[in-house]
């Protein structure tokens, strides 16, 4: 369990809400994770379940269907589930999509789709990579051309997270043939659109449950509407939202690398070599100690980002260096933990497996380490 009672961030209130989330995690997904890690995906009515128990969206204000909550409420949710050692795609809807539609979106959108993701009944995703385009956002050819009143969008997407659950997809489309990022707009895309399609399930070496796909758009037609915001200004709105979006990944590592500590901990003190324990061993305490250290720098750093955040002061500076320090520190936790299980760690049936290869994806979402690097770097 997470140890949280010295975070000044959480009082009581947080208290309670977490204590609620780890009874729903443990109820409705810790005894079904096989299952969803081999079937590649979570179903839909898990989401209805976390959506009554207001675990989806909780910023989302009340005139919307939400809770009005602040940040912090994502964070137990996200840490919680990361601790428990399994991805899922609630956090991209609470934490990215939601806050591009509150943003961005006219108050007719907002009114039409927020209620229905605060519930579960409506799946969402962000579409911004394509087969030629990933960090680099503005080498992006998927096309929005104007005809009379609605867009017709022309292009392929990938490595899109809730991509086959997804009922409604922020598309990130070139909206003027101008070049760089100075045309792109942010549309949505509603699943039932004719000439939208789905391609597979991708294989992943980890996040088994987490359903990624490909994503088709041939002559699709959506109305102007749709567009958040201003047109060609999606580059701009998805930087304003780049702090929360890092933030949000690094508090989710920090949490799973804790995990791993953990039970890396509790294996060693339990597994026998040479007539003693593996913890009896020097060299264990001293690997030990140094993640242990790392581990409670992180959090500090975790909990100084949080309110930062929660005073609108996190700049994607340092949202980017977060991002960064975090997942590079998981993977060094993940990699040490694996290696004090010995060939047992290597099995896929023991829990450091998952959360191992689950780890090696953190420094390439999201922006990789190299462009945090730059992003860093550059402001220097």
């Amino acid at each position: 369990m997470l140890q949280t009672s010295d975070r000044t961030l959480f009082d009581e209130d947080l208290g309670m809400f977490r204590d609620q989330v780890r009874k729903l995690l443990a109820k409705e997904i810790e005894p079904n994770i096989e299952r969803y890690e081999a079937d590649g995906i979570v179903p839909r009515e898990v989401w209805k379940v976390f959506g009554a128990a207001g675990l989806l969206c909780p910023t989302v204000p009340e005139a919307y269907g939400g809770l009005g909550l602040d940040f912090r409420y994502n964070a137990v949710v996200n840490e919680e589930a990361a601790y428990l050692g399994i991805a899922l795609g609630m956090p991209l809807q609470s934490d990215i999509v939601a806050g591009y539609i509150l943003q961005y979106g006219s108050e007719e959108v907002k009114k039409h789709w927020l209620p229905k993701m605060v519930s579960g009944e409506v799946i969402t995703a962000i579409a911004m990579t394509e087969p030629g385009a990933g960090s680099d956002l503005q080498g992006i050819r998927t096309t929005a051309v104007r005809d009379g009143e609605h867009y017709v969008i022309n292009g392929q997407k990938t490595f899109i997270t809730n991509g086959q659950n997804a009922d409604l997809i922020i598309v990130v489309a070139r909206t003027s043939p101008e070049g760089g990022a100075k045309g792109t707009s942010l549309i949505l895309v509603e699943a039932d659109r004719v000439g939208f399609s789905r391609g597979r399930n991708l294989d992943k070496i980890g996040l088994h449950a987490n359903d990624t796909s490909e994503l088709f758009f041939e002559d699709v037609r959506v109305p102007i509407t749709n567009c958040l915001g201003e047109e060609n200004k999606g580059f701009l709105y998805l930087v304003s939202e780049l702090p929360q979006e890092r933030l949000n990944c690094a508090i989710g590592v920090q949490a799973g690398a804790q995990k791993a500590f953990d039970i890396t901990v509790e294996y060693v003190k339990a597994r026998k070599a040479f007539g003693k324990t593996v913890m009896d061993f020097q060299n264990t305490r001293f690997v030990l100690a140094e993640l242990k250290a790392q581990l409670q720098v992180g959090w500090a750093h975790i909990d100084w980002a949080l309110a930062r955040h929660l005073q609108g002061k996190l700049t994607a500076v340092e949202a980017s260096a977060a991002k960064l320090w975090h997942t590079e520190t998981q993977w060094k936790v993940m990699d040490a933990c694996l290696q004090l299980h010995g060939g047992h760690g290597y099995m896929n049936e023991m829990p450091i497996a998952r959360l191992w290869r689950d780890a090696r994806v953190t420094r390439i979402y999201a922006g990789t380490s190299e462009i945090m690097k730059e992003v860093v770097g550059r402001a220097l």
